[in-house]
């Protein structure tokens, strides 16, 4: 059995798509779906069941890729392993949020430059865009607030991101716990917004999971980037709901105060994420691994 026509299979099953596996191995899209014809006429067997929006395998699409996967995994990661060695240097392609990729992410990957890792990377504030991005092959990691659907990606748990309710030392003083303790989302809910987005979606989940309720607060500043949220907050320009890690020093230098304190505060987990199979990589290990490593103090 051709080797090329198994790649070519496991890539489709693990995309679900003729399309997107075609973008990945750097076919055309009938070049794959002839490589699959050829391979269920060897075969004697359908493969994958045609729908309007890709593909799905039978039992015995799901029989041999569970089958083949592995070993196939095994073959790119000894090509690529010789690879690593003759060249000494390998870029790895990171996206992620940009707060997040920039503060914590890539900072922890810059040991691996004296090992031969060159870094590139990609900001996205939405999560879909991101994956969209890996799940395509623009990316060779990512990290993400969703954990993706299907068998073409793969996620693991990264680390859990605290959410905290700050404003200005001026604000805080206005309101007071008492009030704050009394009245809650009602006061607040009077007070200028500073958010990434119109939506308000740092707001909406702490109002969701701190008050049951959704905020009729709209935005008075919008900027799309937590960093900025920061300095209007601390300007004086109204309360913002930011990731802890973003804000703690600013808290301990009293440039913003937690209005709240809630028993269980509200969490936000990233993902780190991959092409299924990339992992036989050696570079792409390494720095997998490496962040995991790292995120344990996060």
């Amino acid at each position: 059995m051709d080797l090329a026509l198994l790649r070519t299979f496991v890539t489709v099953h693990r995309a679900g798509s003729f399309t997107r596996a075609a973008a990945l191995l750097g076919l055309s899209q009938p070049a794959v779906t002839s490589q699959i014809r050829t391979l269920e006429r060897q075969l004697g067997r359908p493969l994958f069941l045609r729908q309007a929006r890709g593909v799905t395998p039978t039992s015995i699409g799901d029989e041999l890729a569970h089958r083949a996967a592995p070993h196939l995994d095994a073959l790119v990661e000894i090509a690529e392993t010789g690879l690593d060695e003759e060249s000494g240097v390998r870029t790895l392609h990171l996206a992620g949020p940009p707060e997040f990729t920039s503060l914590r992410a890539l900072p922890a990957l810059t040991p691996l430059l004296s090992q031969g890792l060159t870094l590139r990377s990609s900001f996205f504030a939405g999560a879909d865009e991101t994956l969209d991005g890996l799940a395509a092959g623009h990316h060779d990691l990512a990290i993400a607030t969703t954990r993706p659907r299907g068998e073409l990606l793969t996620a693991t748990p990264l680390c859990d991101e605290e959410h905290v309710l700050v404003a200005s030392p001026r604000w805080a003083a206005r309101l007071g716990p008492q009030v704050l303790r009394q009245k809650g989302a009602l006061v607040l809910e009077q007070l200028p917004v500073v958010e990434v987005h119109e939506s308000l979606p740092f707001v909406a989940r702490y109002w969701a999971a701190v008050f049951d309720s959704s905020p009729a607060a709209s935005g008075t500043v919008i900027a799309p980037d937590l960093r900025a949220v920061l300095q209007c907050a601390a300007a004086g320009a109204g309360l913002a709901v930011l990731p802890r890690y973003l804000c703690e020093e600013a808290l301990e230098r009293g440039e913003v105060v937690a209005l709240l304190d809630p028993p269980v505060p509200p969490l936000r987990t990233y993902f780190l994420v991959v092409r299924t199979g990339t992992l036989a990589l050696p570079h792409l290990t390494r720095a997998h691994e490496w962040l995991l490593r790292a995120a344990v103090d996060w």
